[in-house]
């Protein structure tokens, strides 16, 4: 069941990236909203088994990192993105165009073209926002 988030995103800066497991909780929690530390869990099964303390650790380090916050519902807590997921999209790709990619955008885009097989609608579809773009 996905719920609508019932906190406003927070504008910031993001400036501590995201380790692997860190990003597969954020994907949970920017799927389904406001969640405790069970559900998140429980959307980790059956492809990742891992433990409620171990995820509970990672979720209050995603809130000291300001990734999330929390609200008191009941004996436990909520979580919420404070990020979206699109500005974490946007910032990681900045980062990574300035420091993997020589602060060349296009370099990024041809070693996309280079090395994906992009389907004919990917192709068209990125024709489409670089025409887009260029208006």
């Amino acid at each position: 069941m996905v719920r609508k988030s019932r906190v406003a995103r927070i504008a910031q800066p993001i400036e501590k990236p995201l380790t692997a497991t860190e990003l597969e909780m954020m994907n949970v929690i920017w799927r389904i909203g406001p969640c405790s530390v069970l559900q998140v869990v429980e959307q980790l099964r059956p492809e990742r088994e891992l433990a409620y303390t171990s995820v509970s650790t990672i979720v209050r380090i995603l809130e000291q990192k300001g990734y999330v916050i929390s609200s008191k519902e009941g004996r436990g807590h909520l979580y919420d993105a404070a990020v979206s997921k699109e500005d974490y999209q946007r910032s990681t790709l900045k980062r990574m165009v300035t420091s993997v990619f020589d602060d060349t955008p296009a370099l990024l885009v041809r070693r996309l073209l280079d090395t994906e097989s992009l389907s004919s609608d990917d192709l068209a579809e990125i024709r489409a926002l670089l025409r887009k773009k260029g208006k």
